[in-house]
Parts: structure tokens; C-alpha cells; sequence
């Protein structure tokens, strides 16, 4: 009450009006003083873990992230606290920033039965293989990356990057699969003609792999591969610039 009124009659008044000592409210005046600058150290010393832990995660992390990050670290933290401290800082998770995706190649028309179904769940190591590609800008032109996923752990098997987007770049990503592809049974990708051609059909007849294809412009129907390179992207690729090739 002495605080809110300070301006309009003088302390000593009041405190004689109260039955309060000056010393007392000065003392309390004081105490409240020193919590206000303890307060705000503790949100600066927050503030700084955000942003080293933000940093160190390639920039990726949002409020949930960052909780769970803050609490390993022994500090309980709600997300809305988080959330208003990293609006302070002016960092946001990449996740959050929209991206720029160029049109894809008309798909293939083949009616190819989708053996997989979303049957995104499997018993056996390198029984069902996915597949899919993205672009990523090195210097000034598009190059893109394939990458062979197998369902059993969403483990990369087998990827490959270049120039072109043609069947020759999924039959780079099958030659650096280290497991033996006699063990694949499904091979799953989207309707892109670079999946479904001569030499691709000779790879998978070679080792007895079935087919399998998504709807026509169903992403949904290869969701891991969708997934695993919104990650790449997200976490990875956007905001680094790739001037060549073997940078990539």
C-alpha cells in the first residue's frame, strides 16, 4: 500500500498512519527489490540454455523438444514459459518455417497393385524396402537424393546423390546396400517413371523383389520415406548452401 501511494504522500506519513517503522518498509522494500533482480538473472541464465541448446541442435528444436532437453538437464520448464522466452530470444524451429517445394514429375500411370497398404510395421530385417527422392539447390541448379529405407528400423540402407532424377540414381542407391537384397521381399516407392522403368524392372526381377506403388498422388502411402526426408530437410539441408556436388 506504502508503494502504490508513495507518490501522492510522503513514506513517513504513511508509516505513521500504518503503525510501520520506516526501517521495516524500506527493509521489505529492499527484499522485493533483490527477488525482481534474482528473478531476472534466473530468466537471463534460462534464456542463455535456450539458445545453447537451440544452437547445438542444429536450430530443429521446439518447445517440446526444448522441455525434454531442460529437463534432462534438471530444470522443469513448462512450454508456455518456453515459448515465450524463445519469442524473446526471436528463435524458432525450423519446423515451423514454410519451405519451397518445385512441381514433381508427372506420375506414372502403370496400374501397379500397392502391395504395402501402409503396412508400415514389419517383423523382419530388409524384408520390405522403401524408396523416395528429394531436390536440394547446390550452386544454382536442383541435384537430388535417393535414399533406400528398410521398414524393419527405418534404417538409410542405401542412397545416392546427383544431377539427374532417373533411374540410374536408384540404381546408385541400391549399390551401396551393405545387406544382401535376395532378402527383400517388397519394394515400395511412389509412381515416379525414375521406379518404374526397364532397368529398374530388371534389378528387382533379378532378385525376386515385388513391386509395390503408391495410389496416384498419395504421399500418405509412402509416409516413412516422406518423413525421413522432411528430417533431412528440416533438420539438415534448408538454410546450407551447397556449392558442389560432393559437398552434398
Amino acid at each position: 500500500m506504502i508503494e502504490r501511494n508513495r507518490h501522492t504522500y510522503s513514506v513517513s506519513a504513511m508509516c505513521e498512519v500504518l503503525q510501520i517503522a520506516r526501517s521495516t518498509f524500506y527493509y521489505e522494500t529492499e527484499i522485493a527489490a533483490q527477488k525482481e533482480q534474482e528473478k531476472a538473472a534466473e530468466e537471463q541464465k534460462l534464456k542463455e540454455e535456450i539458445l545453447l541448446i537451440f544452437n547445438k541442435n542444429r536450430q530443429v528444436y521446439g518447445t517440446r523438444k526444448m522441455k525434454d532437453a531442460l529437463f534432462k538437464a534438471g530444470r522443469t520448464v513448462s512450454r508456455r514459459r518456453i515459448g515465450r522466452l524463445m519469442g524473446e530470444l526471436k528463435i524458432q524451429s525450423k519446423y515451423t518455417q514454410a519451405s519451397y517445394k518445385p512441381m514433381s514429375s508427372p506420375p506414372n500411370e502403370e496400374s501397379v497393385r500397392n502391395v504395402l497398404q501402409r503396412e508400415f510395421q514389419v517383423d523382419e530385417e530388409m524384408s520390405v524396402v522403401v524408396s523416395d527422392l528429394t531436390y536440394v539447390k547446390v550452386g544454382k541448379q536442383w541435384n537430388y537424393v535417393c535414399f533406400l529405407i528398410d521398414l524393419y528400423n527405418r534404417e538409410i540402407v542405401g542412397y545416392s546423390a546427383g544431377e539427374r532424377k532417373d533411374a540410374a540414381l536408384v540404381q546408385r542407391a541400391f549399390a551401396t546396400v551393405k545387406h544382401p537384397l535376395g532378402n527383400v521381399k517388397v519394394f515400395h516407392t511412389d509412381r515416379g517413371s525414375e521406379f518404374k522403368n526397364v532397368g529398374i524392372d530388371e534389378l528387382l526381377g533379378k532378385y525376386q523383389i515385388k513391386r509395390s506403388l503408391s495410389h496416384k498422388g498419395n504421399p500418405y502411402d509412402n509416409a516413412v520415406a516422406e518423413a525421413t526426408f522432411k528430417i533431412l530437410k528440416t533438420e539438415l539441408i534448408n538454410g546450407t548452401n551447397f556449392l558442389t556436388l560432393e559437398q552434398l
